[in-house]
């Protein structure tokens, strides 16, 4: 019995899974580490096996040693595509590190291997919600939808043009601080003003030795103002991953 194989198609599926499979480990909320890494590559293949005929069509069989070089091409094309977003949702956790630095959390920074966020109580608890916000508002589909048009911008068998993504990379960072800097502001200011209202307090009458009262009360403050930026965050999040498919669409043209 003979089952003939095309296999152009399956060189173009495969170089197509590879990339996905490389954009899913390194861009949220898929670099979840909960997430095996078994259901990544699936998720990869499918997606793959989703745009087989768009990426199969005028694809043209290569010999072994331009196969293995376009599989190194595909992987650097999707860990760049996923460094995009992860740096784009990196403002809620940069927001959360600002509050952990002003609010006197930072004391208590530990590594969550879950995450991979190195921080305090607010870093990991912003980061955990916006990865809840992504599933619960469908986010993630946008993402994905960008994945899958950058298949139309570069082909597998194709180049990628490295000044963009560098380019797209520098302004993304520049943009993520201004972003964290925008969510975190207004608690980070009422904090710096309790410093401020401390230090002048110390020096009006040093035997209250009110900073010793300075963990409490910024503390305090941060717990109850903390609820402002959290209602915030979905409409962040969703802001975030319209930010995210724009990347995904522009970053490869």
């Amino acid at each position: 019995m003979y089952i003939p194989i095309d296999f152009a198609w399956l060189e173009a599926t495969a170089l197509a899974a590879v990339r996905a499979t490389a954009f899913l480990i390194i861009a949220p909320p898929f670099s979840f580490r909960a997430f095996p890494a078994r259901i990544k590559a699936m998720l990869g293949v499918a997606l793959a096996l989703a745009v087989s005929s768009t990426v199969s069509s005028g694809y043209e069989s290569l010999d072994t040693g331009a196969f293995i070089a376009a599989l190194i091409i595909q992987v650097i094309t999707g860990a760049l595509l996923g460094t995009l977003v992860m740096i784009c949702f990196s403002a809620v956790q940069s927001a959360g590190s600002l509050i952990d630095v002003f609010g006197g959390f930072q004391l208590a920074q530990a590594f969550d291997p879950q995450m991979q966020v190195n921080g305090a109580q607010f870093t990991r608890l912003f980061q955990m919600i916006a990865l809840a916000l992504l599933f619960a508002s469908n986010g993630y589909q946008l993402i994905l939808a960008g994945v899958v048009r950058s298949f139309d911008a570069v082909p597998v068998d194709g180049m990628l043009d490295l000044s963009r993504p560098v380019e797209l990379l520098i302004d993304t960072t520049s943009q993520m601080v201004l972003a964290a800097v925008q969510i975190a502001g207004p608690l980070v200011l009422v904090l710096f003003l309790a410093d401020i209202g401390l230090g002048l307090i110390t020096r009006v009458a040093p035997a209250l030795n009110a900073f010793a009262m300075g963990f409490p009360v910024k503390i305090l403050l941060t717990f109850l103002l903390s609820g402002t930026v959290v209602l915030a965050l979905p409409t962040i999040v969703s802001a975030l991953a319209d930010d995210a498919f724009g990347l995904l669409t522009g970053g490869t043209r």
